[in-house]
């Protein structure tokens, strides 16, 4: 039966695309050969160097965020190598398995998921490895399983101050154009990123940003590849083309996400994400829930990831409020499954989205029969009526 208003995706990502993105992708494809594609290429790869806030080098491949994880490591590394990673939640801990798989050797510092990777104890364990066997530090930036954000500049101050020479590697898959990144300014030597969450694409995009440092380690780097390999890319993309068909439809799209973020202004984006976030977080402790990223300054403006209260299942809730209000909410992963449930509050969202979106949740928590505290959504109304984003010139 068909249900009338439009359904509420509010899941950490993918996100909702908006029109001007829909009707940019919906261009007539051509020749990724031909003359006229030169200069969408090299909008593409100049536009991301100024979201990811580098001067350096970006690669784009038609692929998902996994696939952009593989090419970090795979043009970094050699096997055997041992890479130090931080378990920050599921996703994290996803990355550290395919570095098993692909035969590197990751050290996995243990995590309680309610929070971001520690720098003193990443600095800690540097200081150990006097012979520097490890090869590269690798910490997701915002972990879309938790609703928790990683200080960046933090781990690269802990790999300076331990005097090691380790790849700074970093997940900002989530994060990218939601919350603030700075590649250079914080001395990343590779980001990963996908096109489905705040760059407002359809997945299908993935993307490395990469240092000159990291680029020189990739000409000595051992371990295989080829459909990832950074070097078969440089030439074709000095001028603006790739070395096989790229997913040229969602390159149109993709330049309409930059022009987009750039015409906001990506301050203001950013703090648009932290003062929903905010809102989002005042509502779930006035129904009386907890927030399951407990570190006070790391919780997410791209999400916020809510904990069900003891002997209620999560998924029964979503499932309620799926069926009765036509809103999807993101599922527990993995140590927190049916444990938790994520509301997403990115991409192309305003106040009014983020009030809609909390209301169906309430009336999802009481349809469920979850405890709560009637009138929750409050204490978002009051946030957002009594705050409002700076807004800084548009870019």
């Amino acid at each position: 039966m068909r249900k009338a208003g439009r359904h509420f995706l509010q899941i950490p990502g993918p996100s909702a695309v908006p029109d001007r993105i829909l009707r940019a992708i919906s261009m007539q494809t051509i020749d990724h050969r031909g003359p006229d594609f030169a200069e969408v290429g090299q909008k593409s790869l100049a536009g991301m160097k100024s979201i990811f806030k580098t001067e350096q080098n970006v690669f784009i491949f038609p692929s998902s965020g996994t696939g952009a994880w593989e090419a970090a490591l795979v043009n970094t590394t050699s096997p055997g190598d041992k890479v130090l990673m931080y378990e920050t939640g599921h996703f994290a801990t996803l990355w550290q398995k395919m570095a098993k798989k692909i035969g590197l050797n990751p050290e996995f510092i243990e995590g309680d998921w309610r929070g971001g990777a520690d720098p003193q104890a990443i600095e800690d364990r540097l200081r150990a490895d006097t012979t520097h066997e490890i090869k590269a530090v690798c910490v997701v930036h915002n972990e879309t399983s938790t609703g928790s954000v990683s200080p960046i500049a933090e781990v690269r101050k802990a790999i300076d101050a331990a005097g090691h020479p380790a790849l700074l590697m970093v997940d900002s898959i989530s994060g990218l154009a939601s919350v603030d990144f700075r590649f250079d300014e914080w001395g990343v030597d590779v980001c990963v990123s996908g096109s489905q969450k705040g760059l407002m694409l359809p997945p299908g995009l993935s993307f490395n940003a990469a240092s000159d440092r990291a680029l020189e380690v990739s000409k000595t780097a051992t371990m295989q590849r080829s459909y990832w390999d950074w070097q078969d890319m440089l030439g074709p993309n000095s001028t603006g083309y790739f070395p096989y068909t790229p997913g040229t439809n969602l390159l149109y799209g993709l330049n309409e996400a930059i022009d987009m973020l750039h015409e906001e202004g990506l301050e203001n984006v950013f703090e648009r994400h932290q003062r929903h976030g905010r809102a989002t977080r005042a509502t779930v402790r006035a129904w009386g829930l907890e927030v399951l990223c407990a570190q006070q300054g790391q919780e997410s403006g791209v999400l916020t990831a809510v904990m069900m209260p003891e002997g209620h299942s999560a998924d029964a809730f979503r499932a309620t409020t799926l069926e009765h209000y036509d809103i999807s909410l993101g599922n527990g992963l993995s140590k927190v499954a049916d444990k938790v449930f994520r509301i997403g509050h990115l991409g192309d969202f305003n106040d009014l989205m983020l009030m809609a979106t909390l209301s169906g949740v309430e009336m999802g928590l009481a349809k469920a029969g979850v405890p709560h505290n009637e009138g929750g959504i409050m204490a978002a109304m009051e946030h957002l009526k009594t705050t409002e984003a700076p807004r800084l010139a548009a870019e």
